[in-house]
């Protein structure tokens, strides 16, 4: 037993206070090469962070179930500590945040959260609801736990998502935090062989007398307690070698002749062994061997303790006293150096396009529009989406790098959402109907013009002149034609004036043709011209000539066979208009008429109010003309009116 009164110098320098049970409003449980303090205080999640940040560490992060545990444990003692609870939930900060402005991404575990001290990959949750959807405020989480329920340790705590609150209003039901501080190595607790006590004062101001691994540079204060009250020693937790940490003590303290190994087992951690004069010694069982501290033993393997986590494998070092984890292709190991975690291949841009990572590997994907060159190759080659018996566009396709495109002949214009279908133009609605001096009538991809009766189709397909002769006289419209499955809409494009002649239909001046003077963008389909059909006997029908204007150089047969077919088609059309301009004018004459007689009511009413009107006083009397007061005035004896004489 050794006693290290040389760090009594730098504890005196440190000035704090020790405190024999751990400082009030916290617990504190170490495990691994981090330690958890849990505590209380109604503060928000930034407040919280700045009480752990200032001794070195931050909120906590539980990136494993087994560091959920040690939580659960650190937070089972704070609660101890209170006699009595309410019965009550109570939340208590860790450090998993999601910041303004980043949303919910529900296909990863942790939602879109990250913890304070870094990282999002951790596959370890706990939520205890559906996380909530919310983008417009900084989330916190927190653990929830019920004060008044007993074993506490038994139950990993739920996690719940909320606002991070404010140093006024912290959050609903916010009882503490807990913190958690990292190190880079352990020492196993001091062993007593004797009475007395052990007190440990953590780098981040923690005080406990029960630690199951002790931070680096913490200092432990031992007091003896038979017979050597009065003294106490002074240890420090140091590197003594590369992963090698102890307190440069050898043998238990506080040994006592009166105990021998009788009490707390000699402070020996395998075996104590008594010797005849009250000494004793402690050893260890086959497979361990006995480190410099004389107390503690390790195993002669170092991976008979399976220190390696997940898919790690242990690998002895030289010597057999130390190992070393490996992880297998595509893992690599973690801060702990004892578990192996995905390595993200993807970030070198293995792939000539798209990188997957995978666990353990990765593989490539080609973009849309290409497909790998052959089985398990992973070059991309572009797909010919126009080709036979696959092209999505309804008429004609031309295939581009990695996509397509659509195209229409001559009459159809690209439609639909994708811009794979196409859509015939109406070449008789807009400025294009100006073509057809008379009618347009249009049909798949193209149109046809044609003339009112008494007038005939031009060479060039689009010109209407007057007839050479008179058109055979018809009762009705043509019959027994085939009226064909032509689909259109007739359109009268210009005015055409009537030629005057003779009684055989001659004419004798030569027709005017006049163009209406309309807005492009007046619709022009189906619109009454005004237009006056060719001398005849009344009841006569006459049928308008047609003519496709793509053929305007060619006539004879196929102009004939133009106008057989269309004759029925046109004259029914035709017909139809002359009854719709009918009724259009009996209506336009019924408004007339009641316009008028709306007029003459309104006309006779103020005639009658007028009358009713009450009259001038004045208007009773009738003035007499003033000749009549000169008459007065002559002589009424004068034998001639008008003299005195």
């Amino acid at each position: 037993m050794a006693t290290s009164a040389g760090l009594l110098l730098p504890l005196l320098l440190l000035g704090q206070p020790w405190a024999g049970a751990g400082a009030p409003g916290e617990a504190v449980v170490c495990a691994g090469n981090a330690c958890y303090t849990a505590h209380w205080g109604k503060l928000s999640a930034a407040e919280a962070q700045s009480h752990c940040s200032k001794n070195g560490g931050n909120l906590a992060t539980v990136k494993s179930e087994e560091e959920a545990w040690n939580i659960q444990r650190a937070l089972a003692q704070l609660l101890e500590l209170e006699e009595a609870l309410e019965a009550r939930m109570g939340k208590f900060w860790i450090g998993l945040q999601r910041e303004k402005a980043k949303c919910l991404d529900s296909s990863l575990p942790l939602k879109g959260f990250s913890w304070v001290g870094g990282g999002e990959d951790t596959l370890y949750t706990n939520w205890n609801r559906e996380v909530r959807s919310s983008c417009v405020s900084r989330r916190c989480v927190s653990l929830l736990l019920y004060l008044s329920l007993p074993s506490h340790a038994s139950h990993l705590s739920k996690w719940s998502e909320g606002p991070c609150g404010t140093p006024n209003s912290p959050g609903s039901n916010i009882e503490g935090f807990v913190c958690k501080f990292s190190f880079k190595g352990m020492c196993q607790p001091l062993a007593l062989g004797g009475p007395g006590r052990v007190e440990y004062r953590t780098p981040f101001q923690a005080t406990s007398s029960s630690l199951d691994t002790v931070p680096f540079a913490s200092v432990a204060n031992v007091a003896c307690g038979d017979g050597d009250e009065g003294r106490e020693h002074y240890f420090l937790c140091k590197e003594k070698a590369s992963d090698v940490f102890d307190w440069g003590s050898s043998g238990p303290l506080c040994v006592s002749p009166k105990y021998g190994c009788s009490f707390n087992n000699g402070g020996c951690q395998q075996d104590c062994f008594e010797g005849g004069d009250g000494s004793f010694r402690c050893g260890c069982r086959p497979g361990f061997r006995l480190l410099d501290d004389l107390v503690t033993c390790a195993s002669r393997n170092p991976c008979s303790s399976s220190p390696c986590k997940g898919a790690a494998t242990c690998v002895l070092g030289p010597h057999r006293k130390n190992y070393t984890c490996l992880c297998p292709q595509g893992y690599q190991l973690d801060s702990s150096q004892q578990d192996c975690v995905d390595v993200d291949e993807c970030q070198d841009s293995p792939c000539p396009q798209e990188c997957v990572n995978t666990p353990g590997g990765f593989h490539c994907e080609c973009w849309v529009g290409y497909e790998p060159r052959g089985p398990g190759e992973e070059a991309c080659q572009d797909v010919d989406e126009c080709a036979s018996g696959h092209s999505p566009c309804s008429q004609d396709c031309t295939n581009t790098d990695g996509s397509f495109h659509c195209f229409c002949k001559e009459g159809y214009v690209l439609a639909g959402e994708d811009g794979t279908q196409c859509l015939d133009v109406d070449e008789c609605e807009g400025p294009e109907h100006g073509l057809c001096e008379g009618l347009c009538l249009n049909t798949q991809g193209s149109f046809r013009c044609s003339c009112l009766p008494g007038w005939e189709l031009g060479p060039d397909g689009v010109s209407c002149t007057a007839g050479s002769t008179s058109l055979a006289p018809q009762t009705g419209p043509p019959q027994g034609e085939d009226m064909g499955d032509r689909e259109g809409n007739l359109v009268y494009s210009s005015t055409i004036s009537r030629p005057t002649g003779d009684s055989e239909g001659t004419s004798k001046e030569p027709p005017t043709m006049k163009r209406p003077s309309l807005p492009s963008e007046a619709p022009t389909t189906l619109t009454a011209p005004d237009m006056l059909a060719p001398s005849g006997p009344p009841g006569e029908w006459m049928e308008p000539i047609t003519h496709h204007p793509k053929a305007t150089t060619d006539r004879g047969e196929n102009m004939d066979e133009a106008k057989q077919s269309d004759n029925g088609t046109d004259g029914q059309k035709l017909l139809l208009f002359y009854i719709l301009g009918t009724v259009v004018a009996i209506l336009l004459l019924l408004a007339l008429a009641l316009g008028l007689l709306v007029y003459r009511k309104r006309k006779a009413k103020r005639e009658e109010e007028k009358e009713k009107k009450p009259q001038n006083a004045a208007d009773s009397y009738s003035w007499a003309p003033e000749r009549a007061e000169n008459r007065a005035l002559e002589n009424q004896y004068s034998p001639t009116p008008g003299t005195d004489c």
